[in-house]
């Protein structure tokens, strides 16, 4: 059994990597999100990770993993003991035991001795992602195991990564905390489904968090980073109304990943619209003095209700296709004119709603 070991300082790391939970029994909530895309057969694995009021002894302490699978179908395996959950302060890197034949306090341990040790439960970093899961009414599994090489985190290549939500991500004030880990990597390894094992090379990789003591009243996200014809392209976009002090804002943003070079339509440098519907279509433009960009996601597929934390713990409140069909076009502005760098299109975007308030259009003001 291993301490975290000293490459996983090496990768490319973004501000908020580690685990926020400052000790105290105040509410709180961290999530992960880890995903990998199949472009062969046109499928995506997410895997979600969540710990709430991790103090213990709480209405809604413990944790979770849920995958979203084959076909958008679900899985989902609660761990509640709070104390068979660990996780880096410093480095992207945690982990949950559910069933396991060892007696010592969780940590990370090397990918063979999990597999021995650990019979359900899960354990990732910014170069793994790797579990067992089973749901006991069904008997439904799934057991996963991938290393993955970064390619793209948030920000330009070879610079300082940044805050997905600025400066203000790092105060208390503006919860809950967003952050993108990973844009875009390369995930080799193997998913074991129900018992079909789907082995994939250099498939596409996504990781994020988000993490506070508030929760988002409403929100939408867009997520893509497997393109037609364009390998070297990742998507990020959404948006949410959240609480700031004693008022509410709406805010929202878009961020892309092309060529080495990062494209970011945020609210402190562009002006960002959106118009989503209910369930079926998103829409966002943003503009700032340099660039323009417009997304359009559809999908005809229902959608599948995924749990997220709120205040009254972890409960279906989001709905999520991970085959969704975009179309994206960034432009350059210059001398008043603008001319299109990049157009794009995938069938196998990330499409989310999620909060309360979705029975109308929700437009940007």
């Amino acid at each position: 059994m291993l301490s975290i070991p000293k490459n996983f300082l090496n990768s490319t790391q973004t501000p908020h990597s580690g685990y926020h939970w400052d000790g105290t029994n105040r509410r709180f909530f961290e999530g992960w999100y880890y995903r990998v895309t199949l472009p062969e057969i046109r499928q995506t694995f997410a895997f979600m990770y969540s710990i709430e009021d991790p103090v213990g002894g709480k209405p809604y302490s413990g944790g979770a993993a849920q995958i979203l699978g084959i076909n958008d179908e679900y899985l989902f395996r609660t761990f509640p003991d709070v104390n068979k959950f660990w996780a880096s302060r410093d480095v992207l890197a945690l982990g949950h035991w559910g069933k396991t034949n060892v007696q010592v306090s969780p940590l990370y341990l090397l990918p063979t001795e999990f597999e021995h040790h650990v019979q359900e439960g899960y354990q990732a970093t910014a170069t793994l992602n790797q579990g067992i899961i089973t749901d006991p009414a069904t008997g439904n599994y799934c057991r996963w195991q991938y290393e993955i090489k970064p390619v793209y985190a948030w920000g330009n290549q070879n610079s300082i990564q940044q805050s997905t939500a600025g400066w203000l991500s790092f105060s208390q004030i503006f919860e809950p905390g967003w952050q993108i880990l990973m844009a875009h990597g390369l995930a080799t390894g193997s998913i074991d489904w129900n018992g079909k094992i789907y082995e994939f090379t250099n498939a596409p990789a996504y990781s994020e968090k988000n993490w506070g003591g508030a929760f988002p009243q409403k929100w939408f996200w867009l997520n893509c980073n497997y393109f037609d014809n364009e390998p070297d392209l990742a998507l990020t976009a959404g948006g949410g109304k959240r609480g700031v002090l004693w008022w509410m804002e709406s805010v929202a943003m878009i961020g892309i990943h092309y060529q080495g070079k990062f494209y970011e339509f945020v609210p402190w440098n562009s002006q960002v619209n959106w118009e989503i519907q209910p369930w079926g279509k998103w829409q966002m433009q943003a503009k700032n003095s340099k660039y323009e960009v417009e997304l359009t996601g559809i999908t005809d597929l229902p959608g599948t209700p995924l749990r997220a934390p709120t205040t009254d713990g972890l409960t279906f409140c989001c709905r999520d296709t991970m085959q969704g069909k975009l179309d994206l076009e960034l432009r350059e502005i210059t001398g008043g004119k603008s001319k299109i760098i990049l157009k794009a299109q995938s069938h196998l975007c990330g499409l989310e709603i999620g909060g309360d308030g979705w029975e109308n259009i929700w437009q940007s003001l």
